[in-house]
């Protein structure tokens, strides 16, 4: 189901990069996904710039993990509310047929200052006092290493250059920078004001152009050296200054301390598909993992996508699911992982409390944790090239501009990941405040994530690569695709295209996507009538950038989401003794 059936005819194009700004309104958003074909490569990200470099690494040669890091560093200009090298996050590597899928975990970690009950609840994280140390310069760094194959300093190239000579500002990109300067909330931070901020003053207006040329040369430094300036060499020198003038906790120990680290993937086999996600401190493959595993016991293609029984046992994997998210996860270096949590077996017993005519109240399912009465902004990109590998990179800096603290001389913002940690020891209330011991602040700890960059498999070949930004919702957005993809059968651009739904436990309700298919109300009217609170969000759940293979014939198909921004491209291979650059479409910049 999506709010408008897409036309046929629309994969058409050899190398195809489209570049629209964000919809009037959600229906018409989710109609036209950008979506390209080709067999050379894919990609797929928010932003048009980010696209182009992963594409023009990939025709220079370079493979999925170098069209990865350079696309990541590229984000940390183009992108600031999410893309960045002062945050951190999870890229899943397929490195090729039949091969292992590995984790390259970046999640940033407490400085050695941190402890339990630091942050009030209900408190505003903002500020230096919630930065934790960034991993994504040593996390794309260890995933050139281990998987890449052109020069590291080519991978800088292109973020150097638009941070030096400044890039065109799209519509959603001055939307995002109007917002968090107009924000009063922003007031106290110079530092975003003086990297941000229009040179006249004024609002920005797409085609301005954005310059930041302390960016540039730390994006410069980091080409000629590698990440040991980042942690135990200038750029370090500067965010630790930054940290003592602003009040933060990150010394130059917890940066020479910092280590991104290479983990085994989760792995759930759901209707004949390996599903491979990122193991803790993520979250997101183990849950999704779960849910898959208790939605394998009900016909969904049966009943269908417009079926209100779809949906109901939809939220209820989901709200089981986010209650042993809850119970569980955390930094596995720090507490134990139950093996359980992803078996056929566990799954099969929680599947059997679903009632398929009533909604399970979430304070029935956890007797036994106390229960009080009482940030989203991330990017996700997609990359598949030639040869069969396959990327799926997930990165933040948590809330849209992380802490809004702006590291003086370098040009980058920092992350505010403390605040993902459980803020109250012992404290699980209704809005969702969670207070369970597995996720509690300690020095050199991992905060837990949601994060979920998805890798799909059969046959030992990838056919689905997938993920979204979301916060909580990240999760379920996954979910929701992978249902309708591998579940429902639906081709990719339309389950990208249709509405979503959320559960997370608590708060006890199902949000939902609105949407002006009368089917979807009818689903929504099915939810309510089993006990479920529907409630819509004021805008719209992740922003999935994915890409479709096919195993038989190599055919790529990269979707971009338009519920922010998106922009797809596909490579063609080039024929022998053929030289000319790939055909592009009309609106590549």
């Amino acid at each position: 189901m999506s709010c408008r059936r897409l036309p046929r005819g629309c994969l058409g194009g050899v190398l195809v990069l489209l570049v629209l700004g964000a919809a009037e309104s959600f229906a018409q958003q989710v109609a036209r996904p950008r979506v390209a074909q080709g067999s050379g490569g894919a990609v797929a990200s928010v932003c048009p710039y980010a696209t182009r470099t992963g594409i023009e690494v990939l025709r220079e040669g370079g493979n999925a993990v170098d069209a990865a890091v350079a696309m990541a560093f590229t984000l940390a200009v183009t992108w600031p509310e999410a893309g960045n090298i002062g945050g951190g996050g999870f890229m899943l590597v397929l490195p090729g047929p039949g091969q292992p899928v590995w984790c390259v975990d970046y999640r940033e970690t407490a400085p050695a200052a941190a402890k339990v009950n630091m942050y009030p609840l209900g408190e505003k994280s903002l500020g230096a006092r919630y930065v934790g140390t960034p991993g994504t310069v040593a996390g794309l760094h260890l995933a050139h290493c281990r998987f890449g194959r052109l020069p590291w300093r080519r991978l800088l190239r292109d973020a150097i250059q638009l941070a030096e000579q400044g890039f065109e500002v799209t519509e959603p990109l001055a939307r995002s920078l109007n917002r968090v300067l107009q924000d009063p909330d922003s007031k106290p931070f110079d530092g975003l004001r003086q990297t941000f901020g229009h040179p006249q003053g004024r609002p920005w207006r797409k085609g301005d152009r954005l310059r930041q040329p302390q960016l540039a040369a730390t994006l410069r430094l980091l080409a000629r050296e590698g990440p040991r300036p980042f942690y135990q060499g200038k750029i370090a020198q500067q965010i630790v200054a930054q940290m003592q003038a602003s009040g933060g906790l990150i010394t130059a120990q917890d940066l020479a301390r910092y280590q991104a680290k290479l983990r085994v993937a989760v792995q759930a086999v759901y209707r004949g598909y390996t599903v491979y996600g990122a193991p803790p401190p993520s979250s997101g493959g183990v849950c999704t993992a779960l849910a898959l595993n208790q939605l394998e016991h009900f016909p969904l293609r049966k009943w269908g996508a417009d079926s209100p029984r779809t949906w109901h046992a939809v939220a209820e994997a989901m709200r089981r699911s986010f209650l042993d998210r809850a119970r569980h996860l955390g930094d596995p270096d720090f507490v134990t992982i139950p093996r359980f949590l992803t078996t056929k077996t566990y799954a099969a017993r929680l599947a059997r409390g679903i009632d398929l005519q009533q909604a399970t109240p979430s304070r029935e399912l956890a007797p036994d944790l106390p229960i009080t009465a009482e940030g989203t902004q991330t990017t996700h990109f997609s990359v598949v090239d030639g040869q069969g590998m396959a990327v799926a990179n997930t990165y933040t800096l948590e809330m849209s501009y992380g802490s809004r603290v702006v590291v003086r001389g370098a040009g980058f913002l920092l992350n505010n990941e403390m605040g993902d940690f459980n803020r109250k020891a012992g404290h699980t209330d209704t809005r969702g405040n969670i207070g369970t011991a597995a996720n509690l602040p300690a020095p050199g700890k991992r905060m837990l994530s949601s994060q979920s960059p998805t890798i799909v498999t059969r046959g030992g070949r990838v056919v689905l690569v997938l993920g979204s930004p979301g916060g909580r919702t990240i999760i379920n957005t996954v979910v929701c695709l992978l249902v309708r993809t591998l579940g429902l059968g639906e081709p990719l651009p339309e389950a990208v295209a249709a509405p979503r739904i959320h559960h997370q436990w608590l708060p006890d309700r199902v949000m939902a996507e609105q949407c002006n298919d009368p089917r979807w109300e009818k689903v929504l009217q099915g939810l309510r009538r089993r006990g479920h609170q529907v409630v819509f969000y004021p805008g719209t759940q992740g922003d999935a950038h994915c890409v479709a293979v096919d195993p038989a014939t190599g055919l790529l198909v990269a979707v971009a989401d338009t519920r922010r921004q998106g922009a797809a491209a596909v490579l063609r291979p080039q024929r022998p003794g053929n030289s000319s650059p790939p055909q592009q479409g009309k609106n590549v910049k």
